[in-house]
């Protein structure tokens, strides 16, 4: 399941899946653009690893809920290695807040990172997937947004928006070669420094899965690197959810 000499684009790849998603390619040979919003030791760490595994990879700083920064960081990324032909939508924000609370600034905001950042991304690196005749991207829902997210409404709002996404391009570019789907991760056992509720709530969750364990960021990052191969071909406009059996 070879991606030698293709190259990657990870949003959100300090750590956790994002992390596990660059090592991951990296195994299968892929060149790997790493983003993260400022963090950049953080960012040069999971840089450093896939670079251990062989191939190159560089670091390209920039909040992908800026418009003009996130077309900045794929231009940086297009520049280095020519063209980038597997994008993975990883950065995301979660505040929680009630409906009734949510500003329309917090709104917006939510919007433009786990949203309207698949948008650019895509807009910017399919130009060269089609005229390779091959491209991959992987966008990020969320099995508690999917269902609806009491008290995260913005999130939901902008996840649903993301599956829409991944299905009209799924349609209107796979006779291209490229292919475009959607992974809806449950549960995973992730550092959340700056978001102490959102662990809890993650770790809470822990009784409501079959398999009785949180699943790995390694576990993810495994079925991100098979849609992003070549024998993910026939894969495309999906929803796949990893997450040990827990009801959707």
């Amino acid at each position: 399941m070879s991606l030698e000499g293709r190259a990657a684009l990870v949003t959100g790849a300090g750590r956790n899946i994002g992390r596990a998603v660059v090592r991951e390619l990296a195994r299968r040979g892929c060149n790997i653009a790493v983003n993260a919003r400022g963090n950049h030791d953080e960012a040069e760490e999971t840089a450093a690893a896939a670079r251990e595994l062989g191939v190159d990879a560089i670091v390209v700083l920039g909040n992908v809920g800026d418009a003009q920064a996130v077309r900045a960081v794929c231009a940086r990324a297009i520049e280095h290695f020519g063209t980038v032909e597997v994008v993975i939508n990883n950065a995301a924000i979660r505040p929680s807040r009630p409906f009734l609370e949510i500003t329309a600034a917090e709104w917006d905001q939510v919007l433009a990172v786990d949203l309207d950042a698949a948008f650019h991304t895509a807009q910017a690196c399919l130009p060269g997937m089609i005229e390779r005749g091959f491209g991959r991207i992987v966008n990020f829902t969320g099995m508690n947004a999917i269902m609806g997210y009491g008290g995260r409404a913005h999130v939901s709002v902008a996840k649903h928006g993301v599956w829409g996404l991944t299905k009209a391009l799924a349609k209107e570019f796979g006779r291209h070669g490229v292919t475009v789907n959607a992974i809806s991760p449950g549960p995973i056992q992730t550092v959340h420094r700056q978001d102490p509720e959102m662990a809890a709530h993650i770790e809470s969750q822990r009784g409501m899965i079959p398999v009785g364990r949180l699943g790995e960021p390694a576990e993810v990052a495994a079925l991100c690197g098979f849609l992003a191969s070549p024998e993910g071909a026939f894969v495309n406009g999906q929803m796949i959810a990893a997450n040990g059996g827990a009801q959707t």
